[in-house]
């Protein structure tokens, strides 16, 4: 029998706080068989974890080979929910994370200098768990965030070296067109862009840049490894002011007049 189910079974069964009685009469067993999967004396068949594992919404593969002792509160809520990957059958995974000492999950920092790394440690603990980490009273504290620092004029007026903040998103056919995602891709790490989702019809991504001088470019679902949802950004610069229409026009004429002189010289 698994290490792991015993116990997997009994967080669970507590966790729903379900005594071995009601457990039992809800997946059709004695109590007494019940306790013995408990406390391993016992070992259950085929038949007897498929049931526990249809009744708790858990796969499985999870149910055998994961110890949920060791899980964080944001991700055990998100298997509760139906996000257990191998019950999706998805390559989406259980994100690496960390806690405080409540329990409460940390907001993670990825600066400018530590991308590189993410982009290969980002699903390790050992790496997660080096990150700098703080907390914000006015996020959900049912939701996974995590804040990166961006970098260039692609999204201005978000000025580069600002910090933004994305929320987890474990489901990507839930990516909404023409908001704001921070993506981390195979080929360049992590991207900040405005995006239009069509993984159902096409496959892919399209990634839009706030600042028109970029073209938008095709994302095809292999490449991307995560996806977070933009909720706020901080940053010590004041985006640049949005011109008057009648200050624009005389930006402009003013523009056109330089470059009329310019070639006036070229000719001479």
């Amino acid at each position: 029998m698994s290490h792991f189910l015993p116990s997997n079974i009994r967080f669970l069964r507590k966790r729903k706080s379900l005594t071995q009685e009601e457990l039992a009469l809800a997946v059709s067993m004695n109590r007494s068989t019940l306790s013995g999967y408990e406390n391993q004396v016992a070992e259950p068949g085929i038949d007897e974890i498929i049931r526990l594992s249809s009744f708790f919404h858990v796969s499985i593969d999870t149910l055998l080979t994961s110890d949920f002792s060791t899980l964080s509160e944001y991700q055990i809520r998100q298997m509760e929910l139906g996000s257990d990957p191998y019950i999706r059958g998805s390559n989406l995974r259980v994100l690496a994370t960390t806690v405080d000492s409540g329990n409460n999950e940390n907001i993670e920092l990825v600066e400018e200098k530590a991308k590189a790394g993410y982009k290969s440690g980002f699903a390790d603990p050992d790496y997660i768990k080096v990150l700098p980490t703080f907390s914000l009273p006015f996020l959900s504290s049912d939701k996974k965030y995590r804040t990166f620092q961006i970098s260039g004029d692609s999204m201005l007026p978000i000025p580069d070296k600002a910090f933004v903040t994305g929320e987890f998103v474990q489901n990507w056919n839930l990516i909404r067109d023409r908001q704001a995602y921070i993506i981390l891709t195979y080929e360049d790490g992590v991207v900040f862009k405005v995006v239009e989702n069509l993984l159902k019809e096409q496959g892919k991504l399209v990634l839009y840049s706030l600042n028109s001088f970029y073209e938008p470019y095709e994302l095809a679902l292999p490449e991307i490894r995560e996806v977070w949802r933009f909720v706020h950004y901080i940053s010590p610069e004041l985006p640049d002011p949005v011109l008057p229409r009648n200050e624009l026009q005389s930006t402009v004429a003013e523009m056109k007049r330089d470059i009329d002189k310019i070639k006036r010289q070229i000719r001479l």
